[in-house]
């Protein structure tokens, strides 16, 4: 069973940080006695023991075979536990980032029965071993990033690793745990987690719920500082905004008002000086009654900063803001990253150049929100995979609709439906969509996984209140008929923390454009599913909004890795974050910032695409493969060149080969779909000089 305590830890008075390392990240850098950082809000942390059987770091307990099963339920499901709603975090985390069908690869190629080997030799999977959990803050309160060490009981002090697993997405902090986490433990590493400011944290306005660092409940007056994310709202804001929007709720990453994303790489580089700390804890010597010693100093111990989506783009950037040797070596996928594009960087693919190459995602998502919808109609897309909750009918409706009003406005030609259609897909491709990811433009927004990254992100670089409904856009319960401003009918706060990924629509809450009286599902609220509020999205960006300029700029990256090996990879037919914003200029631009001494390979799959949790779906099956796959090829490749100096493959593009077969009944997933990536690519190869990169086709 899980033992916990409470850790308060002893304040060292200093009369300079020389002598007993305060402020330094642990007392890493030079001291003697082991500093908890400042960072770390210390009556917030807490450790747990973990026995490997009842309950473990990996798996909650649930083993490979649970990890597969049913969501696990709540004694009182009004009020779960912490360790309840631990364990629902991780199944549901574990299973949103890979493919858990069994003829699409778990249990067979990764799983926590798969060892680092690809041999299914570890049984159910589970990892006995310890767990840290503390706010990072600023001392204010309302920054409260989660950090999170896990601490396998194989852990080698003589050989000591750390890997990162920075939440992708906005999901909390277990939010990278199949992505990374899974990896690390397996090698003996700590992995040291954060939910980088976004983490999943909710307000329910109506009620005045939040949740607190294990996901239980309170009221936000009583949390206090305690609460993961309060509104800005004063009392007497907030009982105007519910009499007008009732049942709605504000999150952290839309409404904290403070673009935590400009954050992401500070956050990923204090949680490794958190798990620093945590191991020299553990493992440095007493040099008093009190305090433990400094074993681990800056730089001493290999860490791999990996994670995909947000949390490669978070590697990323603090691979970048690290001076001080805390990054060992890089290994993401799929990153979300925003660079400050020179001219002098450019990408070709087959020898032409990609023109629009390096957009921001406020840019190319706004787009995306605003063309999508109708570019679904196309005549080239028919037969794409369909991922919507609404009838065929309804969409098909949306679709022709979202068309017309696109065309009235002057955003693509007139004509009839399908001429409408091909020049909104066209105007994608000229923005940067590869005719790779054609099919998935549908299911981009009818999953509504582009509405409401466009929602989120729009709110936070423009540092909004829930109390702005930017655009006419808020989060709220919905009823049958998409009618907001309804009690839910079943709370979505109790499980929040186990089943929300941060952006709505999630766990019953879902993205409403407030048309009177209270507004309803976006899809919904008019024909042309609220054409209105994503031109006015679209125009944040292209109007030049000050807000937005200076948000974007604080998020941008010059891809100077100094020095760091590193690995990204990503799918060419990623519709979420192209490859011609993400990796491909990333690579550009690198080969300028660090020219000859750049020690970055880029894999690029084909047939690759940004959720492989997609993968079980009909049509998603028979077409893509899983990214996952290289991901764990990457770290292992790197892996053997820390250890072993192994080369790293160079840039190459991996042809895979899709399962083909009947949609939802594809054969099982092969080796013979899956070719490795090679050290001699030949005509695969990625060429990079001088900031041109150019892939074959």
């Amino acid at each position: 069973m899980p033992a916990t305590t409470s850790l308060r830890c002893a304040t060292i008075a200093c009369a300079a940080a020389l002598v007993c390392g305060c402020g330094d990240g642990g007392g890493t850098s030079g001291s003697s006695i082991n500093v908890l950082p400042a960072f770390v809000v210390s009556s917030s942390m807490t450790t747990t023991f973990y026995d490997g059987n009842s309950d473990d770091l990996l798996t909650a307990g649930l083993g490979k075979t649970g990890l597969a099963g049913a969501a696990p339920g709540f004694a009182n499901p009004s009020a779960p536990s912490s360790a309840e709603l631990r364990r629902l975090a991780i199944w549901s985390n574990y299973r949103a980032l890979v493919d858990i069908t069994a003829n699409g690869g778990y249990g067979r190629f990764w799983g926590p029965n798969i060892d680092l080997n690809g041999n299914d030799t570890l049984g159910e999977g589970k990892i006995a071993g310890t767990e840290y959990i503390a706010y990072a803050d600023d001392g204010s309160g309302l920054q409260n990033v989660t950090l999170l060490v896990q601490l396998p009981a194989g852990f080698d002090p003589a050989n000591p690793c750390i890997v990162t697993a920075t939440s992708s997405g906005s999901r909390g902090v277990y939010g990278a745990i199949s992505a990374a986490g899974e990896w690390g433990l397996k090698r003996g590493c700590a992995v040291a987690y954060t939910d980088k400011g976004t983490g999943n944290g909710a307000h329910e306005l109506t009620t005045n719920l939040v949740t607190l660092i294990d996901g239980r409940l309170a009221n936000a007056n009583t949390a206090g500082t305690k609460s993961l994310f309060t509104a800005n709202l004063p009392l007497s804001s907030l009982a105007i905004f519910n009499q007008t929007f009732p049942n709605r709720y504000a999150y952290k990453h839309a409404h904290s008002q403070q673009n935590p994303e400009q954050d992401w790489g500070k956050d990923t580089l204090e949680a490794i000086q958190f798990a620093y700390w945590v191991l020299n804890q553990q493992f440095a010597p007493m040099v008093d009654d009190r305090n433990h010693g400094v074993r681990y100093r800056t730089g001493s111990i290999t860490t791999i900063a990996a994670s995909v989506s947000n949390g490669g783009g978070a590697s990323l950037a603090a691979a970048e803001q690290d001076t001080q040797g805390w990054i060992t070596a890089v290994v993401v996928g799929e990153p979300q990253i925003n660079l400050n594009m020179s001219p002098n960087a450019q990408v070709f693919e087959g020898g032409l150049r990609i023109a629009s190459a390096g957009a921001p995602l406020a840019d190319y998502i706004t787009y995306a929100n605003l063309l999508q919808p109708c570019a679904a109609a196309a005549p080239a897309l028919l037969g794409a995979p369909y991922l919507s909750t609404l009838p065929l009918a309804t969409t098909q409706a949306i679709r022709a609709a979202r068309c017309a009003s696109l065309a009235g406005s002057g955003f693509v030609n007139s004509g009839n439906l399908a001429t409408q259609a091909s020049d909104a897909l066209n105007r994608l491709h000229s923005a940067g969509y590869e005719t790779d990811s054609d099919l998935l433009q549908a299911s981009m927004w009818d999953s509504q996984a582009v509405p409401a990254v466009a929602v989120t992100y729009m709110n936070a670089y423009t540092k909004s209140s829930v109390g702005d409904n930017l655009c006419g856009f808020s989060f709220g319960t919905t009823n049958a008929q998409g009618a907001a401003g309804v009690p839910p009918p079943v709370l979505p706060m109790p499980s929040i923390f186990g089943l929300g990924n941060g952006v709505p629509p999630t766990n019953g809450i879902n993205l409403v454009y407030n048309l009177p009286p209270f507004g309803f599902d976006h899809r919904l609220a008019t024909a042309d599913a609220s054409f209105s509020g994503a031109v006015c999205l679209r125009g944040l960006w292209t109007g030049g909004d000050p807000r937005m300029q200076t948000s974007v700029n604080a998020i941008r990256v010059n891809a100077n890795l100094r020095g760091k090996p590193a690995i990204i990879v990503q799918g060419r037919s990623d519709a979420l974050v192209p490859v011609n914003h993400a990796s491909r200029p990333y690579l550009a631009m690198n080969s300028l910032a660090e020219g000859s001494s750049s020690r970055l390979s880029f894999y690029e799959v084909t047939n690759a695409q940004h959720f492989d949790s997609f993968l079980g779906v009909a049509g998603f099956d028979t077409r893509y493969v899983p990214l996952h796959y290289y991901n764990l090829q990457a770290l292992n490749l790197m892996w053997s060149h820390l250890k072993s100096g192994a080369a790293l493959p160079p840039s190459q593009v991996v042809r895979t080969v899709p399962r083909g077969g009947t949609p939802g009944s594809a054969p099982a997933l092969d080796t013979a779909n899956l070719p490795p990536i090679v050290a001699s690519p030949g005509a695969n190869a990625i060429r990079v000089s001088f900031g041109i990169v150019n892939v074959p086709r």
